[in-house]
C-alpha cells in the first residue's frame, strides 16, 4: 500500500488539532472537514486546507457519511482519519472508504462489527477465554425477569449499541425491572436507532481499567494500562497511567486478556480493551473494545514515548510494526484532566460562549491538547470539552503535584469551567492515595461546597 499523502480529518476540536500536529511531523497534508460553526477554529487555521461540510448540527455535517466521503474525494485525499466520537467506529464510513479506494485510518469493517455490537463482543470474549460479567441478552421484559435471578440484584440494563451511559438503567428490585426495561429500550432507540439491550450484574465497587492495543494484524502489542475510574454519569473526568495500586498479578492478567481478545478477532489498528475490576471479589471482567483512538491516549504516550496517531497511520498504510513487546518501555506516571466548559454550580450545565484570555504555562512534564485560543467561540452544538491538560513525572506524586501547579495558575476566562472540580479531586486524600473506584466522584460531589470554595478563592 502506498504512503498516505493527504488526509481528510473528519472531526473537530482538540483531536483534530492533535492529528494535524502528527501529520505535519510526518509531512502529510491535511484537509479539515468543518461545519459552519467551526470555520474559524484553530484546527481550520492549522490544517493545509479546510472544507465546509454543512451546518452546525452534527447530524447535518460531521455525521453524514456521504458528505464526508465526497469531501475527501473532492479534495484529493487518499485517507480519512475519523478521530474519536462522530463516525470513528461507523461501519458505513469504513465501507464507503473501501468502495472509493480511500484508506480508512482505523480497523477493518469486520473488526468494527466484531466490537461495535456489545453482544457480539461478549461472544468473542467467551471464545477468547476473557472473563465476562455474569449476564445475557434479553428481548422483552418477561425474558429479563426470568434471567434476573441468575444475575442477581442490583443489575444493569445496557444498550447493545450504547455508550456514555445512554440506554443504561440500574435495577435494584424485580418489581422495577419491566418499567426500567421499557425505559432503557426507548432511550437506546432514540439515542442509537437500536433498541436492543442486555443485562449484567452491577459491580457496586469497581475500577475502570483499560489496555492500549497496537496491532498490525500480525503482531499484537499492548502499551500498558490506564485507570479511568474518576467518572461522572459514566463520563470520564480524569485518567492516569499506569493504574495505581493494582496488584501486579492482576495487572499482568488484564494485559494478557486484552492481548488474547485482540488476537482472537485478528484486530488491526489502534484500539482499547476495557475492563471492570471488581474490588470486592478481587476479579476483573471484559467490558468492551473501542476500535479507535481514545480521548485519554496522551497519558499512554507520556509514559511510553510513542506517538500513537503516527502508529495508527503507519498501520493504515500497511506497514508492519517495527516494535516488539520488549521495545515498549513504560516509565513514570501521567495524569490527564479533561477541562470542560460547564457550570459545576448549575449541575454541570454546558457553558458555551466566547473565551477571553487563554494561557497555559510552559513547564516540565506538561502537555496541553486544545483547540481553544483567546477569542474562540465555544459552540453549544458539540461536546463541552475544550482542553486536556496532561502531566508526566518520574513518580505519581511528582506528576500529581505538577498537575496541581498547572491548574492553580492557568488562565481560561470568559466561560465557566470544571477546573475547580479538578483541583478539589487532586487535593482529596482518597485520590492522592490512589486506587479509587467509580463511585468516588459521586461521593466527592456530595461534598460540593468544598469544591466550589476553591473556585471562589481562585
Amino acid at each position: 500500500m502506498a504512503a498516505i499523502k493527504r488526509i481528510l480529518i473528519a472531526n473537530r476540536g482538540e483531536i483534530a488539532v492533535r492529528i494535524i500536529r502528527t501529520c505535519r511531523t510526518l509531512g502529510i497534508e491535511t484537509v479539515l472537514a468543518v461545519s459552519e460553526a467551526d470555520r474559524d477554529t484553530l484546527g481550520a487555521k492549522l490544517a493545509t486546507r479546510a472544507v465546509c461540510i454543512g451546518p452546525a448540527r452534527s447530524t447535518d455535517s460531521y455525521l453524514k457519511v456521504g458528505t464526508i466521503v465526497e469531501a475527501a474525494i473532492g479534495t484529493g485525499c487518499d485517507a480519512i482519519h475519523p478521530g474519536y466520537g462522530f463516525l470513528s467506529e461507523n461501519e458505513k464510513l469504513a465501507e464507503a472508504c473501501s468502495e472509493n479506494q480511500i484508506i480508512f485510518i482505523g480497523p477493518q469493517t469486520a473488526h468494527l462489527k466484531a466490537v461495535g455490537d456489545k453482544l457480539t463482543a461478549r461472544r468473542h470474549a467467551v471464545d477468547a477465554k476473557v472473563p465476562l460479567v455474569p449476564g445475557g441478552n434479553v428481548s422483552n421484559p418477561q425474558e429479563a425477569i426470568a434471567l434476573a435471578p441468575d444475575i442477581g440484584f442490583p443489575l444493569l440494563i445496557k444498550a447493545v449499541s450504547g455508550g456514555g451511559g445512554r440506554g443504561m438503567k440500574r435495577v435494584d428490585r424485580v418489581e422495577d425491572l419491566a418499567t426500567m426495561f421499557d425505559m432503557a429500550v426507548s432511550e437506546a432507540t432514540a439515542a442509537f436507532g437500536d433498541g436492543r439491550v442486555y443485562m449484567e450484574r452491577l459491580i457496586t465497587v469497581g475500577r475502570h481499567v483499560e489496555v492500549q492495543i497496537l496491532s498490525d494484524g500480525e503482531t499484537v502489542l499492548h502499551v500498558g494500562e490506564r485507570d479511568c475510574s474518576v467518572q461522572r454519569r459514566y463520563q470520564k473526568v480524569i485518567e492516569e497511567a499506569p493504574a495505581p495500586g493494582l496488584p501486579e498479578k492482576m495487572r499482568h492478567e488484564i494485559l494478557d486478556a486484552a492481548l488474547r481478545f485482540a488476537r482472537h478477532i485478528g484486530y488491526k489498528s489502534l484500539g482499547t480493551v476495557e475492563f471492570l475490576v471488581d474490588c470486592e471479589r478481587d476479579a476483573f471482567y471484559f467490558l468492551e473494545m473501542n476500535a479507535r483512538i481514545q480521548v485519554e491516549h496522551p497519558v499512554t504516550e507520556a509514559i511510553s514515548g510513542l506517538d500513537l496517531v503516527a502508529a495508527q497511520i503507519a498501520i493504515a498504510e500497511g506497514k508492519p510494526l517495527k516494535l516488539t513487546q520488549d521495545d515498549i518501555r513504560l516509565q513514570g506516571h501521567s495524569f490527564e484532566c479533561r477541562i470542560n466548559a460547564e457550570d459545576i454550580e448549575a449541575d454541570f450545565r454546558p457553558s458555551p460562549g466566547r473565551v477571553g484570555d487563554v494561557w497555559f504555562p510552559s513547564a516540565t512534564g506538561l502537555r496541553v491538547d486544545t483547540h481553544i485560543q483567546s477569542g474562540a467561540m465555544i459552540s453549544p452544538h458539540y461536546d463541552s470539552m475544550i482542553a486536556k491538560v496532561i502531566t508526566w513525572g518520574e513518580t505519581r506524586p511528582i506528576a500529581l503535584q505538577r498537575m496541581r501547579d498547572i491548574l492553580a495558575i492557568c488562565v481560561l476566562d470568559g466561560v465557566k469551567t470544571n477546573i475547580a472540580l479538578h483541583r478539589a479531586i487532586l487535593d482529596d486524600d482518597a485520590f492522592i492515595e490512589g486506587g479509587i473506584d467509580t463511585n468516588y466522584l459521586g461521593q466527592l460531589l456530595a461534598k460540593r461546597p468544598a469544591a466550589l470554595a476553591i473556585e471562589k478563592e481562585a
